[in-house]
């Protein structure tokens, strides 16, 4: 589902129209987003966890080429599952 359908579902199933939807949303993806980059994380029980991990440095590979480079340390987000939703996923 892309973000224009889920606001499109979202706008059915409410009495708001989709302009209001669409911003809750983007409201909703903001705070996410600053939680996760803030190293915060954001837990919503029974659905899953956002969070950002640290990779660390490492040699990297060119599988073209086969060139040996130096890959640089990052965060990346992550998410991981709750117990309720696996539980209906797997069901």
């Amino acid at each position: 589902m892309k973000k224009t359908e889920l606001i499109l579902n979202l706008s059915e199933e409410s009495t708001l129209t989709k302009a209001e939807v669409k911003s809750c949303v983007d409201a909703i993806i903001g705070a996410l987003t600053d939680a996760i980059v803030s190293g915060e994380g954001v837990e919503v029980r029974g659905f899953g966890s956002f969070y950002r991990k640290h990779k660390k440095a490492r040699l990297g590979i060119n599988p073209k080429t086969g060139e040996k480079t130096q890959v640089s340390a990052k965060y990346l987000p992550f998410f991981k599952p709750g117990k309720s939703l696996k539980e209906v996923v797997n069901n």
